[in-house]
């Protein structure tokens, strides 16, 4: 058996094998626009601004979530597209009431390739998986697939 030592070293290599072998054609700086592209979706949430939220979203952008019927109790999934998303970043938080004075916006890159990236965002109430495309030199979400965090919300 090998001792603590060799044995954490051994994963931490291998941890890095595995990091480094799923960035393949990334760079530092596709990461950074795919992480303002990702801030600008939420952000404009926080401070409506509908214009930042249509610099991050491909006009044919789905976002999709599943919900339950309140009358049949039969799941279904629900749809919004970039215009509505838009539209959502001019009104929904107008109020400064739908999140805290520090909002939670914590950024998970799950896979980043050179023209494709898959993120998750967790957000003060709900995760967002999104995926993005680069086109033209400029990254953009196409899908997100998103949840509350008490999925019981979800009617």
């Amino acid at each position: 058996m090998l001792p603590q030592s060799k044995l954490n070293s051994l994963l931490f290599s291998v941890v890095l094998l595995i990091v480094s072998s799923n960035s393949f054609g990334q760079t530092k700086q596709d990461s950074l626009d795919v992480k303002v592209a990702v801030l600008d979706y939420i952000e404009s949430q926080h401070t409506p601004d509908p214009a930042q939220m249509d610099r991050a979203l491909h006009p044919r952008m789905v976002k999709r979530t599943f919900w339950k019927d309140k009358e049949t109790g039969k799941d279904y999934l629900r749809e919004t597209n970039a215009e509505s998303m838009i539209l959502l970043a001019e009104s929904y938080n107008k109020k400064k009431d739908k999140f805290p004075e520090v909002p939670k916006k914590e950024v998970r890159f799950l896979d980043v390739s050179d023209r494709t990236a898959s993120i998750k965002l967790i957000a003060d109430d709900w995760i967002d998986y999104l995926h993005l495309v680069k086109l033209n030199g400029t990254w953009k979400i196409i899908n997100v697939l998103w949840q509350y965090h008490d999925s019981a919300r979800q009617k």
